[in-house]
């Protein structure tokens, strides 16, 4: 993996790069590009674009600016990131981490303490960043959040989205990206346990796993709700199987969330030549450093 140098992105002509990244990054759809005047505007108005530049190229970024959210004592203040993008060439080398840990250091001297986005929730390599690496939780699950999308990577299935809070001053957060930072979740810590799935996946001819039928009883504080580990892949082979997966994880989400547990943790395993992944789903009545 090849150096690279984080930094804020300021100048008319570095947001160029950063267009031209998100056609590589979301090809297929020139209408979801993020223009230079739009970015330009948000940084001149408390945004933040931060870019990972390779030998002078740049390979990622990181997108947000600010924004309101309703509280019970009236609006507040948060950073909203809106997008985060990796050059297909230069993924799984740290460089996402890297700019999230970036995003972090700024929106804290900014002087909020709140950071939210969204993501696929089928997607296992953004839930081990965003939950796992980053100590993001969920609470909320969002349906069909973009409505229907046009580029390479999204088209065919609804959007559905978690949004994630991310709470930057947290004890949870700064054991995660600090210099000794807490080594993720694997699957013997479940086992070690005495815990199993939440749910077995069906198998089938194809060997591609497949949801259960039917959502079992939410009758434990600590769920392990497992996901495909490339939910790409597998929708690239049998879309009809994504569809079923889409919409068995969003009754699934809709259910434990409206039963007050949370998003807490993921797990990503290899497994001994079979990766898995799971989600950590905790009860509200609980409190998240029990399972730090």
């Amino acid at each position: 993996m090849p150096n690279y140098n984080i930094r804020l992105i300021e100048s008319p002509e570095e947001m160029r790069l950063v267009e031209q990244i998100q056609r590589e990054v979301w090809p297929g759809s020139e209408t979801d590009v993020v223009p230079l005047h739009m970015l330009i505007t948000a940084i001149h108005n408390g945004g933040l674009v931060i870019g990972a530049f390779v030998d002078e190229r740049i390979v990622g970024f990181v997108f947000g600016f600010p924004g309101l959210e309703e509280t019970p004592d009236g609006p507040r203040a948060k950073h909203c990131s809106h997008m985060m993008g990796i050059h297909p060439d230069h993924r799984d080398g740290g460089i996402g981490f890297a700019l999230k840990r970036a995003q972090w250091q700024m929106v804290r001297h900014q002087g909020l303490d709140h950071i939210t986005w969204t993501y696929d929730p089928l997607l296992s390599r953004n839930a081990h960043l965003n939950i796992a690496k980053l100590g993001a939780v969920c609470t909320t699950y969002r349906r069909s959040e973009y409505g229907e999308m046009r580029d390479g990577l999204n088209a065919g299935l609804p959007s559905d989205r978690f949004q994630v809070d991310w709470w930057v001053n947290t004890r949870r957060v700064e054991s995660r990206l600090g210099k000794r930072s807490r080594p993720t979740l694997k699957l013997t810590h479940m086992f070690r346990s005495g815990l199993r799935p939440f749910y077995p996946l069906r198998s089938s001819t194809s060997s591609l796993p497949q949801p259960p039928e039917h959502l079992p009883p939410f009758e434990d504080r600590l769920l392990f709700a497992e996901i495909p580990n490339d939910f790409m892949k597998l929708k690239s082979k049998d879309f009809p199987l994504a569809r079923d997966w889409r919409f068995f994880t969003r009754e699934l989400f809709e259910t434990a969330f409206a039963k007050d547990y949370i998003v807490t943790d993921f797990i990503y395993d290899d497994n001994e030549g079979s990766p898995r992944s799971l989600y950590v789903l905790t009860h509200g009545e609980s409190t998240l450093d029990e399972f730090e």
